[in-house]
């Protein structure tokens, strides 16, 4: 029987710009997860699955380091940090390969995923202020209109 990964996608970006494909390669990958943690495969799945949850984000951690980010500092930093987590969070299942311990993993790909998915209602101005929904990692530069994606990962 053929891995799931070998097959293709479940879905794909809903549009080609980098926001809808970073969101997307977020949900993929936390879609992975849970997929792999209800496999009965001792844990070759689920290693897979947070095997890609690294490379992605190591991608993140490199187009937030790269000298070209446009992304405030401010954000660059709370992002890495937020990847630091990451990175120990999928080492310590790489290292028991728990599936009933991946819901961090889950719940900040989400987030992620949720905030990059946003899109304004209306023009932004230096004076109005976007709700942001839980641990989305928002600022009103990166909800305006024609806004460059918070995680490069098509670059």
């Amino acid at each position: 029987m053929m891995k799931q990964a070998a097959i293709g996608y479940a879905n794909q970006p809903r549009d080609m710009d980098p926001r809808s494909t970073e969101a997307w390669a977020l949900a993929e990958a936390s879609r992975r997860l849970l997929q792999a943690a209800k496999a009965d495969d001792k844990g070759e799945s689920l290693r897979e699955a947070l095997r890609l949850n690294q490379r992605l984000w190591s991608i993140f951690q490199a187009s937030l380091i790269d000298p070209a980010c446009e992304l405030p500092k401010d954000i660059r930093d709370n992002v890495l940090a937020l990847s630091v987590m990451m990175d120990r969070h999928i080492m310590q299942r790489l290292g028991d390969l728990d599936g009933s311990k991946i819901d961090p993993i889950i719940s900040i790909n989400r987030a992620i995923a949720e905030g990059l998915s946003m899109t304004p209602e209306a023009p932004m101005n230096s004076t109005t202020v976007k709700p942001v929904q839980s641990n989305a990692i928002m600022t009103d530069s990166a909800t305006a209109p024609n806004a460059r994606p918070i995680l490069n990962v098509s670059a």
